[in-house]
């Protein structure tokens, strides 16, 4: 077992990920430690496993690694003048005008992060997909006495 390995084994056993009554009875450990494993078995240096790191992170989330265009092969039409980005789910065109849907998220004191019709932000391309966190103050609960 690589170092890595044994690293990510030791850290998700402390955090209980691999226990039958986490979440998903244990296999998001199992399922980790496959990719892991692969990961280790490519042999990248400090400065290349960044690089792949920061890659499949984007690609695994459905993100582009390139700036959206915005150009007519970009779009799947999902109503009438209505269209999804195909390179990036969260942004769609209605009526001409593009937005991203998460390019707002809510942030509650407690961590909480949520989106809502306000989380909408206006798109002009190129478009590098962001998301701005907006931290939101709870409104005040009485103390008892």
């Amino acid at each position: 077992m690589s170092n890595l390995e044994a690293h990510a084994k030791k850290e998700m056993e402390i955090a209980g990920l691999f226990d039958k009554d986490s979440d998903y009875g244990g296999m998001l450990a199992d399922a980790v430690m496959k990719m892991i494993k692969v990961f280790g078995d490519e042999g990248h240096s400090g400065f290349s496993a960044n690089m792949a790191i920061n890659i499949f992170e984007k690609v695994a989330r459905f993100e582009p690694l390139t700036p959206l265009k915005g150009t007519d092969d970009e779009w799947m039409e999902i109503g009438p003048d209505e269209f999804q980005n195909i390179r990036c789910s969260h942004v769609f065109k209605k009526n001409g005008a593009a937005y991203d849907i998460d390019g707002r998220i809510f942030r509650e004191p407690n961590g909480v992060c949520y989106t809502s019709f306000e989380s909408r932000v206006p798109v002009t391309f190129p478009y590098v997909p962001k998301r701005e966190y907006v931290d939101v103050v709870s409104p005040q609960v009485p103390e008892h006495e």
